[in-house]
């Protein structure tokens, strides 16, 4: 038992949390600005995985990065769109038309690295490059902080700092107040001018921009390199997150984080003499208490909303 908490309160196991929940954080939130718009994104884990596969393979073809980085979150952009249109302009439900994005990109992707590469596994043989990391002089010097913040990967930075930023966006700006009257009650928003349908495609291209710089993370930044079906159901993840932070931001921004140190924490436990089947069911098992919690939680609003109305 000690070495477990020697892992979890080490800086090494801090700096992997961070890292480990830069994925979720991103994800989380692209599903809290669909969710906000009215159409849930189940296609987040296709998003991510087809930025992840697209990213690593035009930035190992056109040796930049950053042209690998900006082409991964285009085609998780244009996949945001796609669900849009499929939800808006053909009537489809959204949540097949997101399973069927998932099931899209899986075969895309791994269709996508054998045609180019002749390998089924993934692109390990293409040098992909990875995105910088930020030194941070005047802390990396300070014991155990300096370990946990610099250094961290770009998009880490851009993870957390995505928090305040949707939190911003959301109460703070014209298209919030919009995105968050069409996801409520869309014919009241249409009645006041509001064009309902533009901002929920503006909403929903959002959503797949930020599951892409997820994704673009997992391949080029995480690692070094794209695996087939590497979300690993992150994406999905991330979903729960959107929920149980309640659809506000930072409520989601914990829920991330929770996910993401749990995770870091079955990847440190695998050094340790512990089963490494109980190790890998950690964030699966989080994924299913934190959606009891949240659905006892949510009867137990029910309840006590209704309790007046019965007297």
């Amino acid at each position: 038992m000690s070495s477990v908490f020697d892992v979890v309160l080490s800086s090494a196991f801090l700096a992997a949390a961070l890292r480990v929940a830069t994925p979720y954080l991103l994800a989380a939130f692209g599903g809290l600005v669909a969710e906000r718009a009215g159409i849930s994104n189940i296609a987040l884990e296709g998003q991510m995985l087809a930025a992840a596969c697209t990213g690593a393979l035009v930035a190992g073809y056109s040796g930049s990065v950053a042209l690998g980085a900006l082409s991964g979150i285009t085609v998780a952009t244009l996949l945001g769109l796609l669900l849009a249109a499929l939800r808006l302009e053909l009537g489809a439900d959204a949540i097949i038309a997101g399973i069927g994005l998932n099931l899209l990109a899986s075969g895309a992707t791994a269709y996508a690295v054998y045609t180019l590469l002749d390998d089924k596994g993934g692109t390990s043989g293409l040098d992909s490059g990875t995105l910088p990391t930020v030194p941070l002089p005047g802390i990396e010097s300070i014991p155990v902080l300096g370990d946990v913040l610099s250094g961290q990967n770009l998009i880490t930075w851009l993870a957390f700092l995505a928090a305040p930023f949707v939190a911003w966006l959301f109460y703070r700006t014209t298209f919030g107040f919009h995105l968050r009257a069409v996801g409520e009650t869309p014919d009241a928003a249409a009645s006041v001018g509001i064009p309902v349908r533009r901002v929920q495609y503006t909403g929903l291209a959002l959503s797949g921009a930020l599951a892409g710089l997820a994704g673009v993370f997992l391949s080029m930044g995480y690692v070094s390199f794209f695996v087939r079906d590497m979300t690993a159901g992150r994406g999905f993840i991330a979903l729960a997150a959107v929920f149980l932070g309640g659809l506000r931001p930072w409520g989601v921004f914990l829920a991330a984080l929770g996910f993401g140190a749990a995770e870091a924490l079955a990847v440190q436990l695998g050094t340790l003499d512990v089963p490494p089947q109980l190790v890998s069911t950690i964030p699966y098992a989080m994924t299913l208490v934190a959606l009891a919690l949240y659905a006892w939680r949510r009867k137990r609003r029910g309840v006590g909303q209704a309790a007046p109305a019965s007297l």
